[in-house]
């Protein structure tokens, strides 16, 4: 009789057990469809842009506001998949996305598309913890080492897929597949979550109850408040006024803008934050992150340079395509395949990270891959121009995307070096917190210093053509505002250039392209002073893994005596 009777738990748990390379396969699956989508929106803005229709800054808030909301909830999605089951949050998050994906196919505002977007983050938020969370939980030994590469792998993978995926999505189907493609995709995640993926938790059912009685609920919302508030006053601020409100703005009759409050009340927002977390965490009470984490040299300035390179990559993702689609007037197809160069190099890199990091330590790897990534952002501040041959792009992107690779790849070992065993779930949380951050502020910043840039360059360009002063104002003043549309637009003859002649209409096309150009070279040139802060930033860390285990030493004997 007992040999032939198991409990149920334990039958369930060999069942997981014999099927975790094929529960890895969905988690990577999962992932990766959670990376795309943040990759295969930006080859498709352009289209959107004028399908739609957007605006420049709705364009900016479709890439920001999933990035934000992605970014604001990590840490509270990650700790409640460790309560109460990582497979359940991961199930959840699939179903707000797939939903949040058919909603934003079916868009037909801005406004409807942004909500979309922003339902899409919180989906995010909950798939991403829940799967490296599993991995952790389910590996073992060398499996593990093995688990965590093809889960990194796939990243670099799927960042490489998104670009063509969206270019072919929009140039032989519609823009709305780029949303669509989710629907399936998470079908598949669902079922094979259901028969192959283990539940796994930390919790009890004290521990549940405890999550809710001790939430950080000021922690959560300071924080929620502060990163949005930033973020909003700088998309903002160019359209509403960075001190006085601008007289087309919604706010027209206050006496001071919208942007600079927002900015300020942000600020205040995250002291708050920070205040309330010292606090909470001095009295031994549950927190949204650990301060005393920073205290780490490895986890700040690690924090710090994973920071710059999210902001790098996901404003120079947001410039390109533009540049790429209305200028040189490639197919979003082509675009794709042009953007998917960078990945290339960044997978290809992180492959061979490992072993060079082994020789010459990761923070070195880190250090190099920020030069590379820096030197990759100049490079291609100088080719860009309205006649720049696409290989002369390609050799900038594969300079940057071995950068990317390189830092990538290290930069999360890095981090987290220093990090107690007991705190490794709030630091792999901080981390992809301070990354998705990132993303948000890089879009923000260097959009907006775009559009700025592209006003500025454009004024007055026409002044010299044939058309009435009055319509080449007019026509300046709506190239920042269109996100380079007008150029396309002028270029076929559509629009307010239905009636020109062909030879003005080239005139005005090589005006318009040279000063989107001019303007867009000076965001590429902010990335570049932000890539370089990120050098400065590794050359802070530990350079030697005795020193990380000195510091992972006092940090765990603190975290002991204050238990």
């Amino acid at each position: 009789m007992a040999t032939t009777s198991s409990s149920p738990e334990a039958t369930e748990q060999d069942r997981f057990t014999a099927n975790r390379w094929k529960a890895l396969g969905v988690l990577a699956l999962a992932v990766s469809t959670i990376v795309i989508d943040g990759t295969i929106v930006n080859v498709a803005l352009p289209t959107m842009i004028d399908q739609l229709p957007l605006t420049f800054t709705q364009a900016q808030w479709v890439t920001t506001i999933y990035n934000l909301i992605f970014a604001a909830l990590l840490i509270t999605t990650g700790r409640a998949g460790d309560k109460f089951g990582r497979r359940t949050t991961l199930l959840l998050g699939m179903a707000l996305f797939a939903g949040a994906s058919l909603l934003a196919g079916l868009a037909t505002n801005a406004s409807s598309l942004l909500l979309a977007r922003a339902i899409q983050g919180i989906g995010g938020a909950f798939v991403l913890p829940s799967t490296l969370s599993t991995v952790n939980a389910t590996f073992r030994g060398r499996e593990r080492a093995i688990a965590f590469g093809i889960w990194g792998a796939t990243i670099s993978g799927a960042a490489a897929i998104g670009p063509l995926l969206g270019g072919y999505l929009t140039t032989h189907a519609t823009w709305r597949w780029v949303f669509g493609i989710n629907i399936p995709l998470a079908i598949v995640i669902a079922l094979g979550s259901l028969l192959w993926v283990p539940q796994t938790s930390e919790g009890s059912n004290k521990q549940h109850s405890q999550f809710f009685s001790d939430f950080d609920s000021v922690g959560f919302l300071s924080s929620f408040i502060g990163m949005g508030s930033i973020v909003f006053g700088l998309v903002e601020g160019r359209n509403l006024g960075w001190w006085a409100p601008t007289s087309k703005g919604w706010a027209a009759s206050w006496p001071l803008s919208p942007a600079p409050i927002a900015i300020a009340l942000g600020v205040i927002a995250c002291f708050v934050f920070v205040r309330t977390e010292i606090r909470r965490g001095t009295a031994g009470r549950d927190v949204m992150l650990d301060m005393g984490l920073f205290r780490l040299q490895s986890f700040s300035w690690g924090n710090i340079a994973a920071m710059v390179v999210a902001m790098g990559e996901f404003g120079l993702l947001f410039v390109l395509p533009l540049y790429l689609q209305n200028v040189l007037g490639l197919s979003a197809m082509h675009a794709g395949a042009v953007l998917a160069i960078m990945a290339v190099g960044s997978f290809i890199a992180g492959g061979t990270a490992g072993p060079l990091a082994r020789t010459i330590g990761a923070t070195n790897v880190a250090t190099w891959g920020l030069i590379l990534e820096t030197i990759g952002m100049v490079a291609m501040a100088l080719i860009m121009k309205p006649t720049s041959p696409t290989w002369q792009i390609d050799v900038a992107l594969v300079l940057y995307g071995v950068g990317l690779g390189f830092a990538s790849a290290q930069l999360t070992s890095t981090v987290l070096a220093e990090v107690p065993p007991a705190k490794s779930g709030q630091g792999s949380a901080t981390q992809s917190t301070v990354r998705q951050l990132g993303s948000a502020l890089g879009v923000a910043i260097i959009a907006t210093i775009m559009a700025s840039s592209i006003t500025s360059a454009a004024s007055g360009i026409l002044g010299n053509t044939s058309l009435p002063p009055q319509q080449a104002t007019q026509i300046e003043q709506q190239l920042a505002p269109t996100a380079g549309t007008m150029i396309t637009l002028v270029r076929e003859g559509q629009g307010p250039a239905a009636a020109w002649q062909p030879e003005v209409r080239q005139e005005v096309a090589t005006e318009l392209s040279d000063a989107f150009v001019s303007g867009s070279r000076v965001p590429l040139w902010v990335g570049a002073g932000f890539m370089f802060l990120g050098v400065i930033a590794t050359l802070r860390l530990p350079r030697s893994q005795k020193s990380a285990r000195r510091h992972h030493s006092k940090v765990s004997d603190d975290t002991t005596n204050s238990a």
